[in-house]
Parts: structure tokens; C-alpha cells; sequence
């Protein structure tokens, strides 16, 4: 699967109350109509991480293989 833009991600993620959780970020994503790739991409980061920025959010998922 390739790589989601950052740029793309932080669209569906405009918004977001950070901290927030993995599940908060999907949700959110889904809210603001993000594709599949998108959220397949949220979903496999960590399930027990709080991110506190966007930017951390694009770090952990560049992480994801």
C-alpha cells in the first residue's frame, strides 16, 4: 500500500482535541470523510499511544510499514 500524504492525512485530522487516541483519530477521520486508505493507515498505529500533535501523529504513521 503506498504511503498516505501527510498533508492528505491532516485534512481528515483537521480538528482533531489532541491529546487524543488512536480510536479519537479514526473516528474523527470517518467524520471528515476520509477514504479507506486513510483509515486502514490510522488504524494500524499503536493502540495504546496518546498523540499530543499532529505532528505526532505523521511520525508514528510514517513508522508504520
Amino acid at each position: 500500500m503506498a504511503k498516505a500524504n501527510p498533508v492528505q492525512i491532516q485534512k481528515h485530522l483537521k480538528g482533531v482535541d489532541y491529546p487524543a487516541n488512536k480510536q479519537d483519530l479514526i473516528q474523527h477521520a470517518q467524520q471528515q470523510g476520509a477514504d479507506r486508505n486513510i483509515i486502514s493507515l490510522l488504524e494500524k498505529l499503536p493502540e495504546d499511544e496518546e498523540f499530543d500533535t499532529p505532528t505526532d501523529v505523521n511520525k508514528a504513521i510514517g513508522e508504520i510499514d
